[in-house]
């Protein structure tokens, strides 16, 4: 039968509007300087060679011309959804949305426990001779329940705890690009010999681009904001442009004081190694703090925009209704289920082998955002050579990226690909065991054909 209005006594949107620009790009920032720039630096480098930075560069362009499809689509359809609500428009109510949607809220599970996980890992650099195994298990468990707790107070809560962790660990990484670019070994910088051949680099890009998939979390903020319009393209392009010039920065410091040997046996902790060059005894300690600060503000972020995700899933038929509900202080029930996924994720499963995957899933749903964008221009005024532009790059990383995982890392291409049937095959299921429709008021814009 088709379901009716969203269940439960309060509706979302009778929530006060309560992010502003700086608290729109503090969400931004933290969703993209996480657990990427620390945990894929070094292996990154064993790709790219010294040329990294270029990577960094091919990432974060992409990401600059996708997020364009965010600001236009964001404005038009502003919602705690984000690209859920673009996917459902833009493609309509059917398997193909409804499993994609499903696959991108994997892709944040996945997310998540990786950023924990990389707290952990630089929270245990503080206690080097604990010898207790489950700690490091134990202390990412604790991560993601300390910031479930601070999403359960509220988007005001989120916005405000991301001006604190972006603006410290922002001062961290500017303070480290700053210092080590200045005291750089520019001569070696400036030689090609050891950049690795364009296939390289552009691998390079696809296995960061994970450094910068955050930028959307934007964009599942515009449902709190007061202007979206206005407040979610300067936010989303101000997140962007900032995180490129600092990646730019940080990369060059780090090639600059270590050799790519160096690097590769630090790979781990090759910006605390790189530190300690040029920063003395305590850049290691440092570079640490600025880690935990920088996974915890990603963490916190990722979980706002996954919970919301969910939420618009259940909202639309596509989970449980349950889902959909307000639970304690107005948290979404969708909250309490991503952060117990995520536990799972976290303490039985090793995710550093599939950071690549996890790239791959987000250049794949932002193509598919960008075709739903395509269909929607007439609605957003948006200009088809741009979004042709960021299908065209979203789709070509892609392929760079999923040719080398091919090459070098065949479990993350095939479970990668493995997704695609689990994620379409539950959407089939659950419309066949529910005869779930759209719910009425989320029915698509009308399309205009590409």
């Amino acid at each position: 039968m088709p379901q009716t209005t969203t269940s439960g006594p309060a509706a979302p949107a009778a929530a006060p509007k309560q992010i502003g620009l700086s608290a729109a790009i503090a969400i931004g920032i933290g969703g993209m300087v996480g657990g990427g720039v620390y945990a894929i630096f070094g292996a990154a480098a064993g790709v790219a060679g010294s040329a990294l930075w270029l990577s960094f560069l091919v990432g974060g362009l992409v990401a600059l011309a996708t997020s364009y499809n965010y600001a236009r689509l964001g404005a038009r359809y502003p919602t705690k959804g984000g690209a859920v609500e673009f996917l459902v428009r833009g493609l309509g109510d059917g398997i193909v949305s409804g499993g994609l949607n499903i696959y991108m809220y994997i892709g944040y599970i996945i997310a998540l426990a990786m950023y924990a996980a990389g707290f952990a890992g630089y929270l245990m650099t503080f206690f080097p001779h604990a010898g207790i195994p489950w700690l490091a298990k134990a202390s990412a468990a604790g991560a993601v329940l300390l910031f479930t707790a601070v999403n359960v107070f509220g988007a005001a809560w989120v916005g405000r705890s991301e001006l604190l962790t972006v603006s410290v660990n922002m001062v961290v990484l500017s303070v480290f690009a700053v210092w080590g670019c200045a005291t750089a070994d520019w001569g070696a910088l400036a030689t090609t010999a050891t950049w690795a051949p364009p296939t390289g680099i552009a691998f390079g890009g696809g296995m960061l681009f994970i450094a910068y998939e955050g930028f959307g979390l934007v964009a599942n903020a515009a449902g709190d904001m007061a202007d979206p319009a206005r407040t979610l393209p300067k936010a989303l392009y101000l997140s962007v442009g900032a995180v490129i010039v600092v990646y730019l920065g940080v990369s060059l410091a780090v090639l600059g004081h270590l050799s790519l040997p160096h690097i590769d046996a630090a790979k781990d902790y090759a910006l605390s190694e790189a530190a300690g060059t040029f920063m003395g005894g305590t850049g290691f300690t440092f570079i640490a703090v600025g880690a935990l600060f920088a996974t915890a503000a990603a963490l916190n972020a990722t979980l706002f925009g996954a919970a919301n995700v969910c939420f618009m899933i259940a909202r639309d038929g596509e989970l449980p209704a349950g889902l959909d509900r307000l639970a304690w202080k107005r948290a979404p029930e969708g909250l309490f289920l991503t952060a117990c996924l995520v536990l799972v994720f976290v303490l039985f499963f090793d995710l550093s082998s599939v950071a690549m995957m996890g790239s791959g899933a987000f250049l794949f749903i932002y193509a598919a955002v960008a075709y739903s964008h395509l269909r929607l221009r007439a609605a957003t005024g948006g200009r088809p050579g741009l979004i042709w532009l960021s299908i065209a790059l979203c789709l070509s990383l892609l392929g760079v990226l999923g040719s080398n995982m091919f090459t070098h890392s065949k479990p993350a291409f095939w479970t990668m690909l493995g997704l695609f049937p689990v994620c379409f095959g539950l959407e089939w299921a659950y419309r066949r065991a529910t005869g779930r429709r759209l719910k009425a008021g989320a029915t698509p814009a009308p399309q205009r054909a590409a």
